[in-house]
């Protein structure tokens, strides 16, 4: 117990998701896929994550066995130059062929019955550069050329983003590049402003959205000030051409935000702001949903005054120019680390007896936000409230921040010295007195030099893990994590001193061209290193997105599966799927190796199976024929960075007997 608690919360310190078209004509399904078929990330181009499907149901899902198991081949245990590699993949499937990527950006086509490699395609990345979230992908995305009559090569084209920043086009029947796409067959995504190898890397799969593949990027954000820039942009699916570029973040214009004081507007850095989530796409409404993440560095903000709009948002451009159709921000001035990490979700609701189109944004705060789709205001009231101020010397803290009024916070968003939890006194009298030392004024305490606590911390909340709507139900299925952190600023004259003399847990990073560096770590008791916040350290929640209330909510796995001492809920990065069968499938769970479903409507357990390692992906759900059998494939390879966790290379898949 105590092993695998230790090693959980250091490694968790550096974390910071056919219908055919006529030729010419406008389609709301450039994937050109059935309604059994999983062609995107999240199963549609708006990201529900549900399917149709109810072969599988409440009734029959314990009776679910694994089909078969796919070997990636594709593993770094970090011991040497390369980095420690997770298998997050969610497999897309179309064409009746199933499309998978592994940590190395290798790209597998597999019969979706039988697990049998049809092709691989290797881009030969660089595994030795030093990418800030580890070696992991998540995915691929398609697109069907209706100007290509069939049995031509690429009509079916595969898009892959890769860590080395390049963007890939393959033949879906062959593997092989389309050498019309770029430089025969990919493109450098390179040419960005400040630009280095490994801190700006991609691990999302693109969005497609009629003729064009929408590409974002990740960034090590709190490296340095000058990070690269988060540009957005846009190439034909056909040619690889730039069509057009957003940036999130003005280009060092201190003119340019508005939402700066006259006084404060000076010559300011920063960068990133940048989309390394999953982007998602309205084709009737010709608009493309990005979430951005934090300007750099962030836990200093003093040389990026202003809101630095547009990051930490949600934002709705112009698929065909993009333009800013409207923002959203969810995090004014970032000083947490709390980027817009889980992808927006498109979805009808009620509401004051109308239909409404929304869109449905977490944060790593626990706050859900219901936006309009066509204009971005609020469904459900936000206010603006007043928050704590920062008492670093240049630091200008923005005033407030944006309070949803419904749906409630997910997440505890306080923790005081007299609810600090232990499983021993000692360990509760430990974590009470570090509370105690901590600057700590509830949601939004910004950095300081003595430490501040940030409840939730900087993984969440809700991660790029995401959510999945049941529009049966109108009940968004949410897992977050509930881990308390500490996390302040230092001088940089006396950082190096401070690193020198770390003998406990903090992470130091140095920010550089800043005048602090900052330090951080997750909150956990000296003797058995679980978790200084009350218990379940993890949750799936069902929020009714009509009334903006929470349906139920119930322990996600646990952190000592075989320990009954140990209470439920572990923290997760992997997200959830909805299905007609009247069930949620989800994995995702750190130590815990177990896939469940729990029924839609109650929260019940109803199935669950151990997978080889964590599963530390989203699973998705697909029937090849009509008639034909159901399946649910999860990639289970552990996370990057649980060093606890077993690593393996398999791809799991189980149907009913």
């Amino acid at each position: 117990m105590d092993r695998l608690a230790r090693v959980l919360f250091v490694a968790m310190m550096g974390l910071s998701c056919a219908v055919l078209r006529r030729a010419g004509a406008q389609s709301s399904n450039p994937a050109g896929a059935t309604k059994n078929d999983w062609a995107y990330y999240g199963h549609d181009a708006g990201g529900t994550r549900y399917s149709p499907l109810a072969q599988i149901n409440r009734d029959n899902v314990a009776q679910l066995k694994v089909a078969w198991v796919f070997h990636t081949g594709d593993i770094s245990d970090g011991s040497g130059r390369p980095k420690r590699s997770g298998l997050e993949t969610t497999p897309i499937l179309v064409d009746g062929t199933l499309y998978l990527t592994t940590p190395f950006n290798r790209v597998f086509a597999v019969n979706p019955e039988t697990g049998k490699q049809l092709w691989v395609y290797d881009p030969m990345i660089e595994l030795a550069g030093n990418y800030g979230d580890g070696l992991i992908n998540r995915g691929v995305s398609t697109w069907l050329d209706p100007s290509r009559v069939r049995g031509k090569p690429c009509r079916r084209r595969i898009f892959e983003a890769t860590l080395d920043a390049r963007l890939i086009a393959l033949d879906g029947a062959t593997g092989n590049p389309c050498m019309d796409f770029g430089n025969r067959g990919q493109i450098s995504l390179r040419d960005v402003a400040r630009y280095i190898p490994g801190q700006y890397h991609m691990t999302s799969p693109p969005a497609v959205i009629d003729d064009l593949v929408v590409v974002g990027s990740a960034i090590d954000d709190n490296a340095r000030v000058d990070m690269a820039s988060g540009v957005v942009r846009a190439f034909d699916a056909r040619s690889g051409a730039l069509r057009w570029k957003w940036e999130p973040l003005p280009p060092n214009d201190p003119d340019s935000d508005t939402s700066a004081t006259s006084a404060a507007r000076k010559v300011w850095r920063t960068g990133a702001g940048n989309a390394w989530s999953v982007i998602v796409v309205d084709p009737e409404r010709d608009l493309v949903f990005v979430p951005t993440g934090s300007a750099s560095p962030d836990y200093y903000g003093a040389m990026r005054v202003g809101d630095n709009k547009w990051a930490n948002s949600v934002v709705a451009l112009r698929a065909k120019t993009g333009e800013l159709a409207w923002g959203f921000q969810l995090v004014h001035h970032d000083l947490w680390d709390y980027d817009t990490a889980s992808p927006p979700l498109l979805a009808m609701l009620q509401h004051d007896g109308k239909s409404v189109p929304v869109v449905i944004q977490g944060n790593k705060t626990g706050f859900l936000y219901v936006l309009n789709r066509d204009t971005g205001v609020p469904v459900f009231p936000v206010e603006e409230r007043p928050v704590p101020q920062s008492d670093v010397p240049g630091e200008v803290t923005s005033p407030t921040q944006p309070f949803p009024l419904a749906p409630p916070a997910l997440v505890p968003q306080k923790l005081s010295a007299a609810d600090a939890w232990g499983i021993t006194p000692e360990d509760r009298d430990y974590c009470s007195e570090r509370i105690k030392s901590l600057r700590n004024n509830g949601l939004f305490t910004p950095p300081s030099l003595q430490g501040s606590l940030s409840e939730p911390g900087n993984v969440g909340g809700m991660n790029w893990s995401g959510y999945a709507f049941d529009p049966q139900h109108s009940l968004l299925l949410v897992n977050t994590n509930n881990l308390a952190a500490e996390m302040g600023v230092i001088a940089a004259d006396k950082y190096w001193d401070a690193v020198d003399k770390n003998t406990g847990d903090l992470e130091y990073t140095q920010q550089s061209g800043a005048p602090y560096g900052m330090f951080r770590t997750f909150l956990s008791a000296k003797a058995h290193h679980l978790p200084c916040a009350p218990p379940p350290w993890g949750t799936l929640t069902a929020v009714d997105m009509v009334q903006g209330t929470i349906r139920w909510q119930v322990p996600l796995g646990s952190l000592a599966p075989n320990n009954a001492a140990i209470p439920a809920g572990a923290p997760s990065l992997g997200g959830p799927i909805a299905t007609a069968g009247g069930l949620v499938f989800i994995a995702g769970t750190v130590i815990d190796t177990a896939i469940r479903a729990f029924d839609v409507e109650t929260g019940k357990l109803l199935w669950e199976a151990q997978l080889p390692t964590a599963g530390g992906a989203t699973p998705m759900t697909y029937q090849v024929h009509p008639g034909g059998k159901q399946f649910l494939v999860i990639a289970a390879g552990g996370h990057p960075k649980i060093t606890a966790e077993k690593q393996t290379d398999e791809v799991v898949a189980f149907t009913l007997p």
